[in-house]
């Protein structure tokens, strides 16, 4: 369907008011919202938190009665059902909006084109698919949840120019400089979950929670574990309680993490925990988004499973030597035609000489 170049402008404009609350909506999507005469703008909005009002709602309250015969520029079908809200779909209707325009539908069960359904009932025009690629990559997390039963998974690796993540001896901090570790913090914050093993909480003691600027809101982030054989240290920060955390665990133990942790059960595959079962059951507890943050047997594991989604990697100007630790492990890569294949997707250059690397595995 055609779009005009103003059509394209307002719907820009809906989707950086979402982008800008990428830390607190989930588990809910990120939703913005703009209301337009023509040229002019006359209602913005955007989904702040779970619980609160939808973007068409802040949209509706600032445009008022200038809604009438308007076009809503909305980021995600607008929803049909009773929530924790009311149905944004009633709210547009009653308003006296002509037309919707929405980046992309949402599969979401309980709306899954049912917004757009008692949209055109009440004799609004619908439109959707503008700047759809852009609509599902800022709510990438959502949209796997709910279309594939898993979370969308990150995998955040630092490494040298020769492709070492650390020294043979495991010390690893730090590789990059201080602003590349203050972006990584910022993708920690829009991640539902920060995901480690117990190799790296044995080495590091990690903390795994979003430190942002003071006065910037965020939801925490769960923190999980995989804890094959139920060995975490009860004495490891990640049991501070300062954040929610998980700890999956074999099917087969029973191990008592304390009161500041919830364990969960996870069956086996070839001897090691089932990664698409566990984010299965992250799903369950509305996980949209799992940053890795492991060492490289973990992470070569996703990698060899097909389950990374996303790769970010931050590369630092120096060189660690041929005793360094690699990227990955256990891939048993022996010929070019097994090799795995990664799609650009950004390249951002830090002053300091720093560079984040976001990559995607070529389907």
């Amino acid at each position: 369907m055609p779009f005009s170049e103003l059509d394209r402008r307002h719907m820009a404009e809906a989707l950086r008011l979402a982008a800008e609350h990428a830390f607190t909506t989930k588990p809910n999507p990120m939703v913005g919202c703009v209301i337009a005469q023509g040229s002019e703008v006359v209602g913005r909005g955007a989904h702040q938190r779970a619980g609160e009002p939808h973007a068409e709602v802040f949209a509706l309250r600032e445009s008022g009665a200038r809604a009438v015969g308007a076009t809503a520029y909305v980021t995600l079908e607008p929803c049909a059902h009773f929530g924790r809200t009311p149905p944004c779909a009633d709210a547009l209707v009653a308003a006296g909006v002509m037309r919707v325009v929405a980046a992309i539908r949402d599969p979401f069960h309980a709306v899954a084109g049912r917004g757009f359904t008692a949209l055109q009932a009440a004799g609004i025009t619908v439109e959707h698919g503008l700047l759809a690629e852009e609509a599902e990559w800022l709510n990438r997390g959502f949209l796997m949840r709910a279309r594939q039963g898993r979370p969308w998974v990150r995998v955040k690796l630092a490494m040298s120019l020769d492709g070492r993540t650390a020294m043979a001896s495991g010390e690893s901090k730090w590789i990059t400089g201080e602003a590349a570790r203050a972006d990584v913090q910022a993708y920690r914050a829009r991640a539902s979950a920060i995901l480690t093993g117990l190799g790296t909480v044995l080495a590091d003691d990690p903390r795994l929670t979003a430190r942002v600027p003071e006065g910037v809101e965020v939801v925490p982030p769960m923190r999980v574990v995989l804890d094959h054989h139920g060995a975490l240290p009860r004495a490891c920060s990640l049991l501070d309680g300062e954040a929610p955390t998980l700890v999956a665990h074999a099917d087969d133990i029973v191990p008592d993490y304390g009161p500041t942790v919830e364990g969960f059960a996870v069956p086996r595959r070839d001897g090691h925990l089932d990664l698409l079962a566990m984010l299965a059951q992250l799903a369950t507890r509305q996980v949209n988004e799992v940053q890795v943050e492991a060492g490289a047997t973990l992470a070569g594991a996703f990698l060899r499973a097909g389950l990374v989604d996303e790769l970010l990697l931050y590369v630092a100007p120096v060189v660690l030597g041929e005793r360094g630790r690699p990227l990955f492990g256990g891939l048993g890569i022996e010929r070019m035609d097994e090799r795995f294949g990664l799609e650009r997707l950004e390249v951002h250059a830090f002053e300091d000489g720093d560079l984040r690397l976001t990559y995607r595995p070529k389907r």
